[in-house]
């Protein structure tokens, strides 16, 4: 007697989420994506000489920035970047445990991580996601930075999409006219889950002076976003590179 074939196994409970990014039709086909980069921000005090901390990332071939904070005569700050977040742990770590940076006090106060993400219309998805925020961390003429968290107030999460998307339409209307005149240039990241204060984003401003970037924040003080719907903003960090990867 032939045996009779096994039914398929059937799926108990809902689908799995779709955790994928996704952008803009190309050559008529939606794009998609699971890569992402993530960046972190580390602040130390007690540095009186960048010099070794910069030879030690080199060495280790650590991707990003280090900064001169310019609030705190001895304090410096560390942004890395990584597609594979282990690698704050695998290769990062080991370097901050180790000299020159094991006998700096960390700030835990600013440290900030995020992810890039996309909203959903990008014409490129990898140009968002992976290359431009690199482009932008890693410029060479691009050395002043602020750098600092923010979270919306539930009533914004509440608001019909429309609404949302006219809100922050105005606040990239204001980054878009001084990003082209190249006075200050925006990184975005979602840190939902990530920070300690729950926050819901971390964003960066960096450009060629520092001046654009304190107006920029206070041009946006009077969008609805920032008057309206924020429930908090800050600590800021505002430095200046003192070293850089390559791109």
């Amino acid at each position: 007697m032939a045996e009779t074939p096994a039914s398929p196994e059937r799926r108990r409970g809902p689908e799995p989420p779709d955790l994928a990014e996704k952008g803009g039709n190309r050559n008529g086909v939606p794009q998609r994506s699971n890569e992402r980069l993530f960046m972190q921000l580390l602040v130390f005090g007690g540095c009186r000489d960048t010099a070794p901390l910069a030879a030690a990332l080199e060495a280790a071939g650590v991707s990003g920035a280090l900064y001169e904070d310019a609030n705190d005569p001895h304090g410096v700050a560390l942004l890395t970047l990584a597609r594979d977040p282990n690698d704050f742990l695998d290769r990062l770590r080991p370097v901050l445990n180790a000299e020159p940076f094991a006998s700096l006090a960390q700030k835990p106060e600013y440290t900030m991580m995020g992810r890039t993400y996309a909203i959903g219309y990008e014409p490129d998805l990898d140009e968002v996601l992976l290359h431009r925020p690199r482009r932008t961390v890693l410029n060479k003429d691009w050395r002043w930075v602020v750098w600092y968290p923010l979270r919306r107030s539930g009533r914004f999460a509440n608001l019909p999409a429309e609404e949302q998307r006219v809100i922050l339409a105005e606040h990239g209307a204001i980054g878009m006219s001084f990003g082209s005149a190249d006075l200050a240039h925006d990184i975005r990241l979602a840190c939902h889950g990530l920070d300690t204060h729950d926050n819901d984003f971390v964003v960066g401003l960096i450009g060629p002076d520092l001046f654009p970037l304190s107006a920029i924040v206070q041009t946006m003080r009077k969008t609805q976003q920032t008057s309206l719907y924020l429930e908090r903003l800050g600590p800021f960090f505002v430095g200046r590179v003192v070293w850089q990867s390559a791109q």
